[in-house]
């Protein structure tokens, strides 16, 4: 018996995403090309790249189906994900990239057999990896940069969501 398969896992990452997509929407469109420091991603380019990962999975265990990440090119990939977060888009174009990659990520997870999920993939140096633990990497790699996003948040003066669902409590609890 399984407790957390690919329902769970789809779930989860719509959580994940929902949290991401009010971040896109709180941040002003004036501030996207914000970065914190020079050689960091700006706003734009940090919710490009989260997108960009997601669909890297369907790549991986989807289309090539690969069992090992031996000699696989990873600066190809690094540079067409650079490419795709250079591209010129609007705030409304990318909050809706991240809905419907993200809704379509989580549809694909779901629907994958078990079976699919428990293969190996082989890691560069040797060390191996099923293909449930990539995808809930990919989970974790969103939750990681969406952090980031909320330190931009922060320093642009934002109060996060996360914090202002808080606040009411917090103020009814002090009192």
């Amino acid at each position: 018996m399984s407790f957390y398969g690919p329902k769970q896992l789809a779930g989860s990452m719509r959580t994940v995403r929902k949290n991401t997509i009010l971040i896109a929407e709180d941040i002003p469109e004036k501030d996207y090309g914000y970065r914190p420091v020079p050689e960091s991603r700006s706003v734009t380019e940090t919710l490009v790249h989260i997108v960009f990962r997601s669909q890297f999975d369907r790549f991986l265990h989807e289309e090539e189906h690969l069992s090992s990440l031996e000699g696989f090119d990873f600066g190809a990939l690094l540079q067409k994900s650079n490419l795709e977060e250079k591209r010129a888009r609007s705030k409304d174009q990318i909050v809706d990239l991240l809905r419907t990659e993200g809704e379509r990520w989580s549809r694909w997870v779901e629907g994958l057999p078990e079976a699919l999920l428990a293969e190996q993939i082989r890691m560069p140096g040797g060390a191996s990896q099923s293909r449930f633990e990539w995808l809930l990497g990919t989970k974790e790699h969103e939750m990681h940069h969406r952090a980031q996003l909320m330190v931009i948040e922060r320093l642009l003066g934002i109060v996060p969501h996360l914090t202002r669902n808080r606040q009411p409590v917090r103020e009814t609890a002090e009192s």
